[in-house]
């Protein structure tokens, strides 16, 4: 009985993030593959991407409930070239950010029934797509790219940074050429009555961050990387106004993997951390390769990335599995940028079945755990619990580890002093001896 006490002290202290459950769906296509996924302010997600591939693709939108059973899903498409990249909730709907026929798209949906709202698209100039959108009292901002050289790349086009500034209908108002500044644009934050822009540089050799006024005048332009690619393709901000950057880089590293990096809210670097391979394999052959990040409340944040190889004449297999077999690849960083815990999660996991998982973007619930979008040849939604508060020892839900924890765990401990159970050391004494021992056993 005292062991078990013990053990459920740590584990208030030290919980793990737990799969809730994991569901999948797919549209019409052989494949379907997701890009970005949402917490919806009705407690279910959004999951938006699409099904079959680039140059045959339609957009495809799935809405669930917050247990992942399916509300509604929509195929857009027009023509045979369509990308549906990004989503944000308004008040009367959800905007969709993409391409329609090579032309950038703002979709909105309704929330009930998937149903559009309306569809506008825009000839930017050659193939074009808008990769996100924020919304400001003013009406929507959108960012992506035109121009692409690279047309059939999901990812990275070799386009012309653009923006868009329209209205709340959709109706463009003005637009900015940013390609003295970003070669493609993939996420926009309004902050403070600023936007905040990333994206990759030219040829997609070092993350690049903006910000500029609402009247388009640029207060700074910053690159970062190293002497090889850096590719740059999520973004989030906290409530302090700090900005994180994921991606992967080859810059000094055997091959890709997970690039993420906080930068003060002037473009001034704070910390960088380059993380990959946790599987042990052979680094030379391993991609770990970020898409999604989160920040979180403890001044640190969350990325989603995908871990495996895709070579050939490589394959090998240990206590963690398969190489060629792809996982999903979570890692926290705390406010300093150090590792707190990092964790894979594979089809293993939820079945007797061993197929790829990578994830592909990643957003916080309401009861702090985290939605997952997983790309296994369809849009895989995985739930997970215990995300936010992991290793942070917030007994008391204030955002701060400081002696009122101590204070529960000692309250704790008396609360059950009839029992004995307190008496860690069994010295016949409940006292601070026992929560050094404590102490001792969750640093061990």
């Amino acid at each position: 009985m005292k062991i078990f006490f013990t053990f459920t002290l740590i584990s208030l202290i030290f919980s793990e993030p737990n799969i809730d459950w994991y569901t999948s769906h797919n549209g019409t296509g052989e494949e379907s593959h997701g890009h970005y996924i949402l917490t919806c302010n009705d407690g279910g997600y959004l999951q938006i991407g699409e099904t079959d591939f680039l140059p045959n693709s339609k957009i495809y939108v799935v809405k669930t409930n917050y247990n992942g059973q399916l509300l509604w899903e929509r195929e857009l498409n027009t023509g045979n070239h369509n990308l549906g990249n990004s989503a944000i909730e308004l008040e009367d709907g959800y905007l969709i950010c993409g391409a329609l026929n090579r032309n950038s798209a703002l979709i909105k949906l309704n929330k009930e029934t998937g149903t559009t709202i309306f569809s506008k698209t825009y000839n930017n100039g050659g193939t074009d797509a808008f990769e996100h959108a924020a919304v400001t009292s003013n009406g929507i901002i959108a960012v992506g790219y035109r121009n692409a050289q690279d047309p059939n790349n999901t990812f990275y086009t070799e386009g012309r940074g653009f923006i868009m500034f329209a209205d709340q209908e959709g109706n463009q108002v003005n637009t900015m050429d940013l390609n003295n500044y970003i070669s493609q644009a993939y996420r926009i934050r309004y902050l403070n009555n600023e936007l905040i822009i990333s994206g990759l540089s030219e040829e997609a050799l070092n993350f690049t961050l903006l910000k500029m006024s609402l009247d388009g005048e640029i207060i700074f332009h910053q690159e970062y990387g190293g002497n090889d690619a850096d590719h740059c393709f999520g973004m989030d901000t906290n409530l302090e106004g700090e900005i994180f950057l994921t991606g992967h880089t080859l810059s000094g590293t055997e091959n890709w993997d997970t690039y993420t990096m906080k930068i003060a809210n002037n473009g001034d670097l704070l910390w960088e951390q380059k993380v990959g391979n946790p599987r042990g394999f052979n680094p030379q052959y391993i991609h770990d390769e970020a898409w999604g990040i989160k920040a979180t409340n403890d001044g640190g944040c969350i990325i989603i990335a995908g871990t495996g190889d895709e070579y050939g004449n490589y394959s090998d297999c240990n206590s963690n599995g398969c190489s060629d077999t792809w996982n999903a690849y979570l890692i926290k960083f705390d406010n300093n940028g150090f590792i707190e815990w990092q964790k894979t999660y594979s089809s293993l996991d939820i079945s007797n079945y061993s197929i790829d998982w990578a994830g592909e973007d990643i957003d916080l619930t309401n009861d702090g755990g985290a939605i997952i979008a997983i790309d296994s040849g369809q849009f895989g939604f995985l739930k997970l619990s215990n995300v936010t508060n992991i290793l942070m020892g917030d007994l008391n839900s204030d955002n701060q580890v400081d002696v009122l924890d101590i204070v529960l765990v000692v309250n704790l401990i008396l609360l059950n002093e009839y029992l004995n159970l307190g008496d860690l050391n069994d010295d016949s004494q409940i006292d601070v001896l026992d929560i050094v021992l404590l102490v001792n056993l969750i640093l061990s």
